[in-house]
């Protein structure tokens, strides 16, 4: 009976010990994780700090980080930089809705229907062809300086990713699982809710991460085109006027702009399709 005892001891002793290593290699693997690529950048910043200020490249031109900090906290304080920012977040957010509205909508007619496949997915593949930045004109006459050229652009750009994997994820579902679900006497919107949808959901959202940035760029090239308010509009006024510390200030506003976009859409991805994560 000691004997039996002994072992379990050891046995839990054991597993104990292997639950530990496993902890501290997590613990050691998040905290790479983090220190690497935040040291890296210190780095960087460092080294950009000491070229600016030692000459080593023109301060006017290529401001040092400080100066881009102190520039970014003093645009902080006034409401034109605000203004500009929900300008361009509308246009972002808007064509981003209405950009995967539309392929969300055309995708799954296309991937459900051959003769809408045969129909449709030509012209729309010859119409992704053309340069977005070549249609950014055709968008300012149609619609004007203001808003809704700027959403027009940016649906145009985040479009076609989306309605890519749209059709590919309706294509990549088990086609047993289908015929079971027929079999069984299952409607095809049964079918479509029960299967394919939510199939087919990673590979929607792995094209919503591309297409929010999209989105974003597209709202700052139709504002780059024409428009009196907004980021970009910002961004050409103090590149003109050598203003560059507040120039690279713009920049990171929408650097950080485009990331909260795409945390915003991880984080719905993480609650729509929860079952990934287990």
């Amino acid at each position: 009976m000691s004997v039996d005892v002994q072992a379990r001891t050891d046995a839990v002793a054991e597993q104990g010990g292997v639950r530990l290593r496993l902890a501290r290699g997590l613990t050691r693997e998040r905290l790479e994780t983090a220190l690497l690529p935040t040291a890296f950048m210190l780095l960087l910043f460092g080294l950009w700090e000491i070229a600016s200020n030692t000459g080593i490249v023109d301060p006017v031109l290529v401001p040092a980080p400080t100066d881009i900090i102190d520039a970014t906290r003093r645009l902080g304080n006034t409401y034109f930089f605000w203004d500009a920012v929900w300008v361009t977040a509308q246009e972002a957010l808007l064509g981003f809705f209405f950009g995967v509205l539309a392929a969300y909508v055309i995708g799954t007619a296309v991937g459900l229907f051959q003769a809408v496949r045969r129909a449709i997915f030509p012209l729309v593949v010859a119409i992704e062809i053309v340069p977005r930045i070549a249609l950014a004109p055709v968008f300012l006459s149609w619609f004007g300086l203001g808003m809704a050229s700027k959403v027009a652009m940016a649906a145009g750009i985040c479009f076609f990713p989306v309605l890519i994997n749209v059709v590919l994820g309706l294509e990549t579902v088990n086609k047993d699982a289908q015929n079971l679900l027929r079999s069984l006497g299952a409607s095809k919107w049964e079918t479509y809710t029960k299967l394919l949808l939510p199939a087919s959901l990673p590979e929607i959202f792995a094209s919503l991460k591309v297409a929010i940035t999209f989105a974003l760029t597209g709202a700052i090239v139709a504002e780059y085109v024409g428009a009196n308010e907004g980021l970009a509009v910002l961004l050409k006024t103090f590149f003109f006027q050598l203003l560059t510390a507040e120039g690279f200030a713009v920049i990171l506003a929408l650097s950080v702009m485009g990331l909260v976009f795409y945390w915003l859409t991880m984080l719905l991805e993480s609650r729509i399709v929860y079952w990934r994560g287990r």
